[in-house]
């Protein structure tokens, strides 16, 4: 039986406080009946006793303390699926805003997921190809995996994500698509991601998400949500590899402190909710492949550190949960490098197991292996002139310098070049060419003989 609760006992920003509430459940949904005849869509966010707090999207604005009607409707949001979300554009709360009316579902599913039983997932092997040397070749990203991208304000990170939508691919030739959540953008952020997609000619094969900076804070903790809804549903029903792109994650993870503090709650590290870790694990952990299904999930969660700093709460958590980041380098974004991947702080903790012969190629990892020492030398060679003078190197060190530079320009620097892994190892054996054979000690014989151009 449902029960309609008449009048309000309380007022706080965008949130309602109902007393008398039997039976009621953490995160179920209501509907708002107003005195004009409309309705507004709410969610219980507290519990306690009979009394719930709820967050309504809309907002409280013309709420009605004595006539404002609630319902409870007894389950949690659900989002409406079928195979009919390719191509399409939607809100944060998966409501479609591409004119081209709703979506006739094949069925619904709870936005928070259901948790991957661990003895059920299967450990990722197989690549992603991104087309981005830098990504394919030193961090490479595996299917299954999350690999987040650490960035900065006013990078390149959007650039980044629409070039890895427009060029991800997978080497066979199964189902392979795109779910695509924006968090927080300002509306010509967002139309440049929907301009972007549709000029690559790539629309059909993406789901779009859009949480614009002005809409509530409530709608920005749910997209990812959503996003990732329609992700296992594509993966795990559909049998689809997808690929989850979020960005951007600080924006996310500052709704959720905002909406946290209006719930008066202790604040933890920097004003953040003591239970960031768990929020964010709850979306990163629905990433992987389950036994039994063909289908993939694998995520790219976008986050720009505040001030740089990777030891902040957002960076730091998203490194214990994730396996491995990509980081993105001020210094070369100011030189003009793009995309300014900083080499040596990252990595991907998945990839040696889905590189290699059968994957990519067999020399793939020997190649990785000794670019990033030679880089890492080319520090130490740079740290050593910005003190003597480049005059005063060695002749090793100088050739260091060379290949330092080479590397950045011909490598990193690809700009929106679609490459296919032959391609970026070729590029690798290229350049570490330009160094004596004594001079590659990360990679045997038999490879150097095969590959090395000197």
């Amino acid at each position: 039986m449902i029960l309609e609760h008449v009048g309000l006992n309380n007022i706080n920003g965008s949130l309602i406080v109902l007393d008398g509430v039997k039976n009621a459940a953490y995160e179920e949904m209501v509907e708002l009946k107003l005195d004009n005849g409309t309705s507004r869509v709410g969610r219980i966010v507290k519990i306690d006793g009979e009394r719930v707090v709820i967050q309504v999207f809309e907002g409280t604005k013309g709420l009605s303390m004595v006539n404002t009607k609630t319902v409870l409707t007894g389950k949690p949001m659900e989002m409406k699926l079928s195979k009919d979300i390719l191509g399409r554009v939607f809100d944060g709360l998966g409501r479609p805003i591409d004119d081209m009316g709703d979506i006739y579902p094949e069925c619904s599913r709870d936005v928070n997921g259901a948790p991957i039983n661990p003895i059920s997932r299967v450990y990722p092997k197989n690549y992603i190809n991104t087309g981005i040397s830098s990504i394919d070749a030193l961090a490479t990203l595996i299917r299954g995996q999350k690999l987040p991208i650490f960035s900065g304000s006013g990078m390149k990170h959007n650039e980044l994500a629409v070039q890895i939508v427009s060029q991800a691919s997978i080497a066979d030739d199964e189902d392979f698509a795109i779910v695509f959540a924006a968090m927080g953008v300002k509306n010509d952020v967002a139309e440049y991601f929907r301009k972007s997609f549709e000029e690559a000619n790539v629309m059909d094969k993406v789901v779009m998400f859009l949480n614009l900076a002005n809409d509530p804070i409530i709608e920005r903790i749910i997209t990812p949500r959503c996003a990732l809804t329609a992700a296992e549903y594509l993966a795990f029903e559909k049998n689809m590899h997808i690929l989850v792109i979020l960005t951007d994650m600080t924006s996310y993870a500052e709704a959720l402190r905002e909406f946290s503090s209006s719930k008066g709650e202790i604040p933890g590290r920097k004003g953040f909710p003591g239970y960031l870790y768990s929020d964010l694990a709850s979306l990163y952990e629905r990433a992987g492949i389950v036994k039994g299904k063909s289908g993939s999930v694998t995520q790219i969660p976008i986050l720009t550190m505040p001030n740089d700093d990777i030891t902040h709460p957002i960076p730091d958590l998203t490194g214990y949960i994730t396996e491995g980041q990509i980081v993105l380098d001020r210094d070369l974004d100011a030189t003009g490098i793009y995309p300014p991947v900083s080499v040596l702080p990252s990595l991907s903790r998945l990839m040696k197991d889905g590189i290699g012969a059968g994957y990519t190629r067999e020399d793939h990892s020997a190649l990785s292996n000794q670019l990033f020492a030679t880089y890492a030398k080319v520090q130490d060679a740079k740290a050593l002139a910005s003190v003597i003078g480049e005059d005063e190197l060695s002749a090793s060190d100088k050739r260091l310098m060379t290949f330092g530079r080479e590397f950045e320009e011909r490598f990193l620097n690809q700009g929106n070049e679609n490459r296919s892994i032959e391609e970026t190892l070729d590029l690798g054996w290229e350049l570490l060419s330009m160094l004596p054979r004594e001079e590659l000690d990360r990679v045997d014989e038999e490879t150097l003989n095969k590959h090395y151009k000197g």
